[in-house]
């Protein structure tokens, strides 16, 4: 028993150093920004990089109607965050304000679009966010190189 207890503390040490939480960090990153990615696109004209389609357009003039910004403007502001943050977040720069922006886009998409999906969705959304903004972006991402430039 004192050797399986010897190698699960060693197990867990190695997982809680800088490799294992940095690519845990990493892999949060990945599956938090493919959220709003994953979203983004959705609001765009096929082939196109950025250009806002029509339906997005529609979306946010009726559906996302409570949202208490412009519809034209929260469209844009939207489809912008939704494709800039998600790449900040993969690449790990600006790691804590990018997962602080989607922090606070899900938060109006609670209270204001969908208020009953807090537990099936953006509670979840939430504790990736925060867990970015307590802990940044780790060991791999361009912030910790940054970081590492600034001490020298």
């Amino acid at each position: 028993m004192t050797r399986i207890l010897a190698t699960y503390d060693r197990v867990t040490i190695a997982l809680a150093g800088r490799v294992g939480e940095g690519i845990a960090l990493l892999f949060l990153r990945v599956v938090f920004a493919g959220i709003f990615w994953r979203s983004g696109r959705t609001k765009v004209e096929e082939g196109s990089w950025i250009t806002i389609s029509d339906n997005a357009r529609f979306l946010f003039s009726e559906e996302y109607a409570g949202v208490p910004l412009p519809p034209e403007f929260a469209a844009v502001a939207a489809t912008s965050a939704e494709h800039l943050f998600p790449i900040l977040l993969v690449i790990g720069l600006a790691t804590r304000f990018s997962a602080l922006a989607l922090l606070l886009m899900t938060l109006v998409i609670q209270i204001f679009v969908y208020p009953d999906a807090w537990w099936s969705v953006h509670s979840l959304w939430v504790a990736m966010a925060l867990v970015l903004i307590a802990r940044g972006g780790g060991l791999f991402s361009v912030d910790r190189w940054l970081a590492r430039g600034r001490r020298q």
